[in-house]
């Protein structure tokens, strides 16, 4: 039997406005809640544990990973740092019948959808140069050098990563409504519930 509907990926590339779409949802469906992953980084200034991250150290990440706890996980080398899908959490929702949103990368979207029958979506900007001006505005003081990784990275994921999705969403300066509702087009197409 096929498993009911209730995970559901949205990526992006950095500054391509996934959180803003999910925030959107969030807001309009009473039904739907955040995926809320495990990582070993610091929390930043107003980030609240288990609401933005679940923020493990090192070896409480390690030890949840060896005991089945951290069901995907990948680690950023140039960070030091590890995410994953914290299985406590993603469990907890699963049986409160939410339509769970989770931002995750291809790897962890290969594996909700193999594993969680998840629905995946990409969100993309109209272009290249509208992604650059978003990263810029984002954080006006990163260096040249970090500017090229992100759209070296940006680029990867849109032409590589991208046609992996089973959907692709625009979102254009100034329209953002409209990639929301798109988004809320998709997931009442595939099955979801968004309203509890």
């Amino acid at each position: 039997m096929a498993r009911m509907k209730q995970v559901v990926v949205i990526a992006a590339p950095s500054g391509g406005g996934k959180n803003t779409i999910i925030n959107e949802i969030l807001k309009r469906c009473s039904n739907c809640s955040r995926l809320v992953t495990a990582t070993t980084r610091a929390p930043r200034p107003g980030e609240v544990d288990g609401v933005d991250y679940h923020f493990f150290t090192e070896e409480k990440f390690l030890k949840d990973l060896e005991e089945g706890n951290i069901l995907e996980h990948r680690f950023i080398e140039n960070l030091g740092t590890h995410y994953g899908v914290y299985k406590p959490d993603l469990e907890a929702r699963l049986a409160k019948g939410e339509t769970i949103l989770c931002h995750l990368d291809i790897i962890g979207a290969r594996y909700l959808k193999e594993n969680f029958n998840a629905t995946t979506i990409f969100v993309r900007p109209e272009s290249p140069e509208e992604l650059m001006r978003r990263i810029q505005e984002r954080n006006p003081d990163m260096t040249d050098a970090e500017r090229t990784e992100r759209m070296r990275l940006a680029t990867v994921e849109m032409t590589e990563h991208a046609p992996e999705y089973d959907y692709q969403v625009i979102n254009a300066d100034g329209k953002l409504e409209a990639a929301v509702e798109k988004t809320i087009e998709i997931l009442r197409k595939e099955g979801y519930t968004l309203e509890s």
